[in-house]
């Protein structure tokens, strides 16, 4: 068999693939953002221009959303087409083996997931948030007021950060140990600098005990001072008004917070729900093209489409409700979120290499 036929099958079933793959993303994408804006029609008393913001927002975050599903159902469509039309019979009889059948679609839905990846490490990822921000007509209200947090081994109180100018109006810096406090810094600003905060014009109070009473203070001015290194305007945001986070800034705020020693179980669920649960899709394809037969007398067609978007459905919604568990900390999200697919992956893998080669 010459190369070029070869290469012949591979984007016939590759381009039959991604045309029912897209056709089903967008359809499912656009059905969501549509019935999202009429449950909130009454809420957006805005602009027509706003409106049709909201609605892009919103469609963008059912393509993040969706996108795993759209690469099964779009599995499932094409394979039960091709087996309708006996086209699976006719690359059968030509030779081809079901491993070879599937390294085409395998390669289109990796590049899908590939593509969201990437779409995820951008600014894709705050869809969600932006639409929010219109629903409560809220669009210029960017600020967050009245943040409290530890930083190393002092505490931080922020009055109001603005992370689209990346300023940070009345902060304080204190710490404590041993019930008492040693020192406090108060700047009327910060800015930063693209990896750490300087406070402008900021007055020192340091504390001077005896005995354990206080009694007196030594103030100090500084021009500036460097503080919360590595806590970019996004991820204080993120962290203390439960914002979302792109996957570059994801792995930021978790390096950041291992080395605070700080609870990481949310940010860790954040990267895991982006990388590594929608891999739980390439499986199925991998399930499914196995285990549903190879020729329309061989099946019943109605029970084959229930069963596999049964199963589908049923998969990613136990991976979504243990992804709210190990969210929360109940579980550690290693086990919500990595186990299950890894299991997963394992099941599809045996079948990969146990399956006949022959038409089931």
């Amino acid at each position: 068999m010459s190369l070029s036929f070869k290469k012949l099958y591979f984007f016939y079933l590759g381009k039959h693939y991604l045309k029912n793959l897209i056709s089903i993303l967008f359809g499912l994408s656009f059905a969501f953002s549509t019935i999202d804006y009429f449950q909130h029609i009454q809420k957006l008393n805005i602009s027509g221009n706003h409106k049709i913001l909201y609605i892009f927002y919103m469609w963008q975050e059912a393509l993040g959303l969706l996108y795993p599903l759209a690469i099964v159902f779009a599995l499932i469509m094409t394979k039960l087409s091709f087996v309708k039309n006996s086209t699976m019979g006719a690359f059968h009889s030509f030779g081809y083996s079901k491993k070879q059948l599937v390294l085409p679609i395998l390669t289109m839905s990796v590049l899908i997931y590939s593509i969201f990846f990437l779409l995820n490490m951008t600014e894709f990822s705050y869809a969600k948030d932006k639409a929010s921000l219109i629903l409560k007509n809220e669009l210029e209200a960017y600020k967050v007021n009245d943040l409290f947090f530890k930083y190393n081994d002092t505490f931080v109180y922020i009055n109001t950060l603005d992370p689209i100018e990346k300023k940070i109006k009345d902060i304080t810096i204190f710490k404590v140990k041993n019930d008492q406090v040693r020192y406090t810094i108060n700047a009327s600003y910060a800015t930063f600098n693209g990896n750490e905060w300087i406070t402008h014009n900021a007055v020192v109070k340091t504390h001077i005990y005896k005995d354990k009473q206080l009694i007196r203070y030594k103030v100090e001015h500084k021009d500036n001072i460097i503080t919360l290194k590595g806590y970019k305007p996004k991820i204080i945001e993120s962290l203390y008004e439960g914002r979302a986070l792109n996957i570059i800034d994801a792995y930021h705020t978790l390096i950041l917070l291992e080395h605070q020693h700080l609870n990481s179980d949310k940010i860790r669920e954040v990267i895991y729900t982006k990388v590594v649960v929608p891999l739980f899709s390439l499986a199925l394809v991998i399930i499914l093209f196995f285990k549903i037969p190879f020729h329309s007398r061989m099946m019943n067609s109605s029970l084959v489409i229930a069963s596999s978007l049964g199963l589908t459905f049923v998969i990613w919604g136990i991976l979504f409700g243990l992804n709210q568990i190990g969210s929360n900390g109940v579980i550690a999200p290693e086990l919500t979120s990595i186990l299950p697919i890894v299991l997963l992956w394992i099941y599809a893998l045996y079948i990969y290499f146990t399956d006949e080669k022959t038409i089931s």
